[in-house]
């Protein structure tokens, strides 16, 4: 029997788009199907074909149900994949919830850019999928518990740990049948943090052969939080932010993130800690994420119960119309609003920056890691001026960053985890982490294991042999160039010029001196082209004196 083939078709050198193809013995096994996010070179990957036939798949093991790995699973169903789908029951849940509403999104941003594109003359797009197409596929999910060993087509084994990233979240131990034995193999998942308010310590397998391991957080240690330094820290952020016709905006992950932050400040408003204002949640994705977590609330350890008192607040309420987000402008008073995209990609929180930005008065708080290329993390690094929906902000605003709500592991964290793994007898593959990440990790993983340490770029192939891991030479045309993927990209550097542009043309004092400007970027585009339009210019010019 052939040695197995691993294949790595996402959250290779970036955080999104997570998905892992093995190949053993004639069997296919999907692990994740994530969208990308992040820079729109990567975002375009959701729309190309899959690097591999969907109907030859024979079943997807699902780590959970976050979009950056299960977001494109609609889509794989709709290429023709009909098989299993194994997830555990909160994920299930989750994912009936996030699938739809990831759906629902595509079709109106859709919407919203063929009409611009009609205007302007351009061909007009297809969303990835449908909420429709999200909920024709949810019948294909089969609930695992944590623990149990299950077996699929191939005699491929596989059993499901607490990750302790996500409610219902996973580290999935696979086994795939050998004439030498068994090939242990561990997908990590997305590892939880230490002191989360819904999660236990994540817990995995020792004594695999190969290890595939998250690095999001693999080059940063975050401060040690325990409950109360997070409330605090919490506490000094809101305070700082509290002005009397001010906002504080929190892009939040509508799913654990929003319920997680919301507990918080609701205990610190009852202990007295803060001033109690309207806290407003704008995320239909966020309520409907929120009757999920009800349900589960017995399974969200020592957070359930306290959970289950914020939502009882009587000043928090949940927008879940169109026209109930509309209304949020004309809200007076300091108040905390709580929006998703948590990197403010999509969804509602767009809108309340594109409102709120440009003055003062308002802090943005983020409290969950921002993807190279996203909005949120250009705000985050200190951009003076962003474009939302075509329009021109001047940021006034303050930022702030609390990243004890990450649900990833930070470097120590992330070490301790992998060498509870030990004997780990053949690799390391550190995937779903920017290059940074990457390269730190795997320069400290020597240390402690004895092992290869590989950072597999996107679309590798590696043969998973006796002996080793061994790239597998391919002459495949690459779907995205090695150095994209976890980096700003051209568009991003498009949308830095034409602000700057913009910039250098207010600072001009007079129409003649903002003439020069552009007369020199003409000539810097195309020399030949801008000599020609000097020269009719001062033709022009001659003539009329």
């Amino acid at each position: 029997m052939a040695d197995p083939i691993l294949h790595f078709h996402g959250a290779a050198g970036s955080v999104t788009g997570s998905s892992f193809l093995l190949e053993t013995g004639g069997t296919r096994i999907l692990i994740d199907c994530g969208m990308f996010q992040g820079s729109k070179s990567e975002k375009e990957l959701n729309y190309k074909p899959f690097p591999f036939v969907p109907s030859r798949i024979d079943a997807v093991l699902l780590t959970h149900a976050h979009i950056d790995h299960s977001g494109l699973l609609p889509k794989l169903a709709k290429a023709g994949y009909g098989g299993p789908i194994f997830a555990t029951a909160a994920t299930i849940d989750l994912c009936t919830i996030m699938l739809q509403d990831s759906g629902h999104i595509q079709e109106s941003e859709v919407r919203q850019l063929n009409g611009r594109n009609r205007r302007r003359a351009r061909a007009t797009v297809e969303p990835i999928y449908t909420a429709d197409d999200a909920r024709s596929m949810l019948p294909q999910f089969i609930a695992v518990e944590y623990g149990e060993w299950r077996e699929t087509v191939g005699g491929v084994r596989f059993r499901y740990w607490n990750a302790g990233h996500l409610m219902g979240s996973a580290s999935i131990e696979v086994e795939t049948p050998g004439a030498d034995g068994a090939t242990r193999i561990l997908f990590s998942g997305d590892v939880g943090a230490s002191n989360k308010l819904f999660e236990n310590l994540p817990l995995a397998p020792s004594g695999v052969d190969y290890l595939i391991c998250e690095s999001t957080y693999g080059d940063r240690e975050r401060e040690e939080y325990a409950l109360k330094d997070r409330r605090d820290r919490l506490r000094e952020v809101v305070a700082s932010s509290n002005s009397p016709g001010g906002v504080l905006l929190i892009p939040s992950f509508a799913v654990e993130r929003t319920q997680e932050v919301l507990t918080d400040l609701v205990a610190l408003m009852d202990e007295g800690e803060v001033p109690r204002c309207p806290i407003m949640i704008d995320s239909p994705l966020a309520s409907r994420a929120t009757e999920a977590f009800k349900k589960h609330a017995a399974d969200l350890g020592h957070g359930g119960k306290a959970f289950l008192r914020a939502l009882n607040a009587p000043n928090v309420r949940f927008t879940e119309t169109a026209e109930q987000s509309k209304a949020l402008d004309l809200v007076r008073g300091f108040h905390i609003i709580i929006a998703a995209s948590g990197m403010c990609e999509a969804g509602r929180i767009r809108h309340r920056l594109k409102n709120w930005l440009w003055r003062p008065e308002c802090t943005v708080l983020f409290v969950g890691f921002q993807a190279a290329g996203t909005l949120g993390r250009i705000l985050q690094e200190g951009a003076t001026d962003v474009r939302i929906q075509g329009e021109e902000i001047h940021v006034c605003a303050r930022m702030a960053t609390l990243d004890a709500y990450s649900g990833h592991a930070d470097a120590s964290e992330l070490d301790a985890w992998v060498a509870g793994r030990e004997p780990i007898r053949k690799a390391i593959f550190l995937v779903h982490g920017e290059e940074s990440a990457r390269q730190a990790m795997s320069a400290r993983l020597p240390k402690q294991v004895s092992v290869k340490v590989v950072c597999p770029s996107l679309d590798d192939a590696y043969e998973l042999a006796p002996a080793g891991a061994r790239l597998i030479e391919d002459t495949t045309p690459a779907r995205i160039k090695p150095v994209v993927p976890g980096r700003p990209d051209w568009n991003n550097d498009y949308q830095g010029f034409v602000l700057d542009l913009s910039d250098r043309l207010k600072s001009v004092a007079d129409e003649k001196g903002r003439a020069v400007v552009l007369r020199r970027l003409r000539r810097a585009l195309d020399p030949d082209d801008a000599a020609a339009v000097e020269g009719r210019r001062d033709g022009n010019v001659n003539h009329g004196s």
